[in-house]
């Protein structure tokens, strides 16, 4: 009995893929020195040491839960919220300390937007930063 050779598996074309991996290579080589490389003589501005401040318009909040507006002390956020101009009253800012309850910082949201404002953001660390 004579037996008939079986077929070989091809195995996958690992030349094939190795000169597209290549290829890709040599090209983001060369797209990445196509940006024009900075004067030598120019030295960027640091900011890691600057302290990051609240934007003047929004309201921050305290870990005590006291509201304060531009440095002085507000009453309520419904007090501050009537302070604004009408153009400021669609997006109200408001810089919770880290330490503030979940709780009140929900309660003074929900109080801003039950005074008729159209969005409510935080501010946070990372906000400031930037």
């Amino acid at each position: 009995m004579i037996r008939k050779p079986r077929p070989r598996n091809k195995g996958e074309p690992t030349i094939a893929l190795i000169n597209i991996v290549f290829l890709m290579l040599i090209f983001f080589l060369v797209a990445g020195t196509l940006a024009r490389p900075l004067d030598k003589q120019l030295t960027l501005v640091r900011t890691a040491d600057l302290a990051g401040t609240a934007p003047a318009d929004a309201l921050v909040i305290h870990a005590d839960g006291r509201l304060t507006w531009r440095g002085a002390e507000t009453a309520s956020p419904e007090a501050f919220f009537d302070a604004q101009p009408p153009e400021s009253r669609a997006l109200v800012r408001l810089v919770p300390d880290r330490d503030l309850p979940a709780t009140d910082l929900l309660r003074i949201g929900r109080a801003l937007r039950a005074a008729g404002a159209a969005r409510v953001v935080l501010v946070t660390e990372r906000g400031l930063a930037s």
